[in-house]
């Protein structure tokens, strides 16, 4: 795939260049086949039937994701084995995902480790080696820290291959674990001697969680100290990023579904949603999402141009997608009345996903922290 023109980086001593907030063809084309994919393999019977059983990711769907569409290489240059696209592709990717809250490994695997990966390959060498293989959808790959853990706070989480590391998404289904440690950072098989991953019980049963012990593990370095801290806190930068995009597809398909609702939900012989106080909740709702869009755009633009406004695009987009998500589910659940608390209606799935998502690779807070302190800095 070929990522469709970009306007030029903002040079030093320059204004950051004009952001490109709408969609191209090309990118509205991969949205249309993403979402045929999911309608097909990921509609809302399937997905609560996976959250029930003990395989909540299903294989066929991410070879299909991964390989036949060929999403998990959009990231990753063509030399190395992957699409050549930029994060803009990835980004409508995971509003996607988000419109359908599909268990799918595509934001831990393709976007963060790929991520940490591309800021290590330069050289070649396993780093790049371990790319081609995500890449083809072949392998999974995780960031061993806690999913909470914000850009900022991108540091060691273990002084070695020895110890534990909680809440790590995707852990369980990963087949190769990137661990910073204060060597370096290291490629560890997840099947390895001395590695133990013990599934823990999320509140969003569509990620599952992970609490990582490695004792005596062996695994390959692939970055020192220092390069493998830049590169940890590249892939935890574009996690947060993006994620804004799965917030987004989130509060999209909440608005949508309850506006549809509330037309077909009559009371007193009128549709509900005719009544002039739903009315003005689902219209503050829309400007929330639309603005949200227009954040969530600027921070995958950021991302795919470099631009030294990335780090500060992405903690505005963070500070506000996550709390319109959660604005937005808990609106579902409540104008859907009494088929919203229910197990049977997705409702739940969502707001639990948007939860899950707000403290994901930092809480709202932090973000508001550091757009304060990016906000001080002096101009490039």
């Amino acid at each position: 795939m070929t990522a469709p023109p970009q306007p030029p980086a903002a040079t030093p001593g320059q204004p950051s260049a004009t952001p490109g907030l709408l969609y191209s063809q090309d990118e509205e084309d991969l949205r249309s086949a993403v979402r045929a994919l999911l309608a097909d393999r990921a509609d809302a019977p399937t997905v609560i039937a996976a959250t029930e059983s003990d395989t909540p990711y299903d294989p066929r769907l991410w070879e299909a994701l991964a390989s036949g569409i060929g999403a998990a290489g959009l990231l990753v240059p063509e030399k190395l084995g992957g699409q050549g696209a930029s994060h803009r592709e990835a980004a409508v990717v995971l509003e996607e995902l988000g419109r359908s809250v599909a268990p799918a490994p595509y934001l831990t695997s393709a976007v963060v480790a790929t991520e940490t990966l591309l800021g290590l390959a330069g050289g070649g060498g396993p780093a790049a080696a371990l790319l081609g293989e995500l890449a083809s959808g072949a392998r999974t790959a995780v960031l061993a820290v806690p999913f909470a853990t914000p850009p900022a706070g991108a540091r060691a989480a273990l002084t070695s291959l020895d110890g534990t590391v909680r809440g790590v998404a995707d852990a369980a289904v990963a087949d190769v674990l990137l661990v910073p440690t204060a060597e370096g950072l290291y490629a560890v098989e997840a099947t390895a001697s001395g590695v133990v991953v013990e599934p823990l019980v999320p509140l969003d049963l569509t990620r599952p969680l992970a609490t990582l012990t490695l004792s005596g593990a062996t695994g390959t370095l692939l970055a020192d100290a220092d390069a493998s801290a830049t590169a940890v806190r590249r892939g935890l930068l574009a996690g947060a990023g993006l994620l804004a995009s799965e917030q987004l597809g989130i509060a999209e398909w909440c608005l949508a579904e309850t506006v549809r609702y509330t037309r077909e939900r009559h009371q007193f012989n009128r549709p509900v949603g005719s009544f002039q106080s739903l009315k003005h909740r689902m219209a503050q709702l829309w400007l929330e999402v639309v603005s949200a869009r227009a954040a969530a755009r600027n921070a995958a633009d950021a991302l795919a141009t470099g631009s030294p406004d990335a780090p500060l695009a992405v903690a505005v987009a963070q500070a506000y997608c996550s709390g319109v998500a959660v604005h937005a589910a808990e609106e579902c659940v409540q104008l859907h009345g009494g088929i919203g608390m229910t197990w049977e209606h997705p409702a739940h799935l969502y707001l639990k996903r948007a939860k899950a998502d707000s403290i994901a690779y930092g809480s709202a807070g932090s973000h508001r922290e550091a757009v304060a302190e990016l906000a001080e800095l002096p101009a490039p």
